[in-house]
């Protein structure tokens, strides 16, 4: 994988510039408006994190980054390296899978390889090796010659995320790729993400787990548009959060995030998440 950089230290980034930028952009379906003007710069190198209530805009921020939809008005950039601009990787939620289509573990994954040459070319070597370098990575090799209708959810999400990952890309999108798994597949999905900036590469994840968006290096958060962008620290600030979530979601003390849910019974504990 042809690639602009090593992990990138913090104090690199603003001299490298941002991985994508979005200026003042307005995103519409129709008539409805999905994202009112908004604009913020995602770092390069690191992990961003998108979280946001339901119908905040997170499907649709990743749809702009990956060129399937474009903006009414403001624009949407993306940053590049040497003259080229970053190729994008998009790994959706999920991918409904026809239970008579008779493709293997390794044919799923070798798709990733396709975008970038003719249907009708044989894979080369160095194909073939970046196919297995991301199924090794996402612990599917073993699976390799299972029809993908077979697969339990949570070994079909990594099938799908070695596809991703073997595609050319400095650039990965992915879209809660963690929903409905159990904890080894979704502490397995984890690494693999966090591995990608070893590869030099920039992540950006939509998510509804807190937990998750405490981890990353830079969290958008959204609700009809960006409310606020920066580190965990600066976003989960009760009134950003309020702001997105609705009033009497949460409430703060400290470096504590304390989220109720409306439907429990008072017990007077709360779960909590500590960074």
């Amino acid at each position: 994988m042809e690639l602009c950089n090593d992990h990138i230290p913090d104090k690199d980034l603003e001299a490298i510039g941002p991985a994508v930028k979005i200026k003042d952009a307005v995103f519409r379906y129709g008539a409805k408006t999905v994202l009112e003007t908004s604009s913020v710069n995602i770092p390069a190198g690191q992990i961003t994190a998108l979280i946001g209530p339901n119908g905040a805009g997170k499907s649709t921020f990743l749809n702009a980054i990956a060129g399937l939809i474009h903006p009414v008005s403001g624009q949407v950039e993306m940053g590049c390296c040497e003259g080229r601009t970053y190729r994008t990787s998009y790994v959706l939620q999920e991918t409904k899978v026809n239970a008579t289509l008779p493709v293997t573990v390794q044919e799923v994954v070798s798709m990733g390889r396709y975008a970038n040459r003719s249907p009708l070319r044989m894979l080369t070597k160095d194909d073939r090796e970046r196919v297995a370098e991301a199924m090794e990575r996402t612990n599917v090799t073993h699976l390799a010659r299972r029809h993908l209708s077979r697969l339990s959810g949570g070994e079909r999400h990594r099938v799908l995320l070695a596809q991703g990952l073997a595609q050319d890309h400095d650039v990965l999108l992915l879209d809660e790729p963690a929903t409905g798994l159990d904890v080894v597949s979704a502490q397995a999905v984890r690494n693999t993400i966090h591995s990608e900036l070893v590869h030099g590469c920039t992540v950006i994840v939509a998510t509804h787990n807190l937990g998750e968006a405490w981890e990353a290096d830079y969290v958008v958060l959204l609700s009809g548009r960006v409310v606020v962008a920066g580190s965990p620290g600066e976003v989960f600030q009760a009134h950003h959060m309020t702001a997105a979530y609705g009033m009497g979601l949460l409430n703060a003390e400290g470096n504590h995030l304390f989220l109720d849910d409306p439907h429990h019974v008072e017990t007077g504990e709360h779960y909590t998440h500590v960074r």
